[in-house]
């Protein structure tokens, strides 16, 4: 598997963490601190992701489950996963100063959910249940959208044959399953339409397509990601499927184990789309110390997507700033 001259090493898969939805949420929540001070509110986890909470929390962000937790008046940042509209609704109602962080490729999706309902369709949306995305997107219209979550679930559900059927996604799904899972509605609907456009996000496909680059020749292979970050979890599936014998989630370098690493020549590392570098970069040094001192960067695509910030904050900071 590896040359003599070195029997350690660190396949290192890139592109890797932040994505440019995540990238343009959290810098949200960091100006409108600088903006308009603390506290400012933000609906749910603004990303996935434990340590750039905690990292927002002490700069002064409070995060909150529902508006009703928030004072009215207040500044509030909706996350990166998405509301539903009634949330911009209530927000409205409460006179929230509402700032929209809804990565732009979400809002795509959104925006396929209201079009094609009006079209008369019925929409089979793919993706976990209880995810925010899902619930947001669901929100966009309730009355005619079903949940799949996996292709036994496509086996099972029921639709009319005379119905108009097109089918959507969560943006953070594995690419592999929800091929799946879309092959198995259209054996039992051929009048199934598929999206315009891929709904599963660019940052998402190109993770897990950088972990299969480098799964076969990995002992075990370490994903860093929260476990509520659901392209995280993605993660560690693909690297099994593509070929590597193991594969570990992990919040940061803390919650390593030696025993993974006993028999291990090759160790593949990745991150999730809401992970900072500062957290690889601490599992690198983790490993170094354990001998694996050779880290190889293995690249599969350049990534340059770069998102603006919400409108409403881009007009405050100009006028800030004049």
């Amino acid at each position: 598997m590896v040359g003599m001259s070195s029997p350690k090493r660190v396949l290192l898969a890139a592109p890797r963490g932040y994505c440019a939805g995540v990238d343009r949420a959290v810098t949200t929540v960091e100006n409108a601190l600088d903006i308009y001070g603390a506290p400012i509110y933000v609906r749910k986890q603004i990303v996935h992701n434990q340590y750039v909470v905690k990292s927002l929390e002490d700069r002064g962000a409070i995060f909150v489950d529902e508006l009703d937790e928030v004072p009215e008046g207040s500044t509030v940042v909706f996350s990166a996963h998405g509301v539903a509209p009634k949330v911009h609704i209530e927000a409205t109602d409460r006179g929230l100063k509402a700032i929209d962080a809804t990565c732009p490729l979400v809002t795509k999706v959104h925006s396929e959910a209201r079009h094609f309902a009006a079209e008369g369709y019925k929409i089979v949306l793919i993706g976990h249940e209880g995810h925010e995305e899902v619930e947001g997107t669901t929100g966009e219209a309730p009355d005619v959208i079903t949940l799949v979550q996996d292709p036994q679930e496509a086996a099972t559900v029921q639709f009319n044959s005379d119905e108009k059927l097109i089918w959507l996604s969560q943006t953070t799904l594995s690419v592999d399953e929800t091929i799946a899972t879309v092959d198995v509605l259209q054996s039992r609907f051929p009048n199934l339409v598929s999206p315009p456009s891929d709904d599963i996000c660019y940052a998402t496909q190109n993770r897990q397509a950088a972990v299969k680059a480098i799964a076969a020749d990995c002992d075990v292979v370490v994903v860093v990601g929260s476990g509520n970050s659901s392209n995280s979890v993605r993660l560690v599936e693909v690297a099994v499927e593509a070929g590597a014998n193991t594969s570990y989630r992990v919040d940061g370098a803390q919650e390593l184990q030696e025993a993974w690493f006993e028999n291990a020549t090759t160790v593949g590392l990745t991150s999730g789309a809401s992970v900072p570098e500062i957290l690889v970069q601490d599992v690198i040094r983790w490993l170094a110390e354990r001998g694996f001192g050779d880290v190889e960067e293995v690249t599969t695509t350049v990534e340059k997507m770069v998102f603006a910030l919400p409108p409403e904050l881009r007009r405050d900071m100009k006028a800030q700033t004049n």
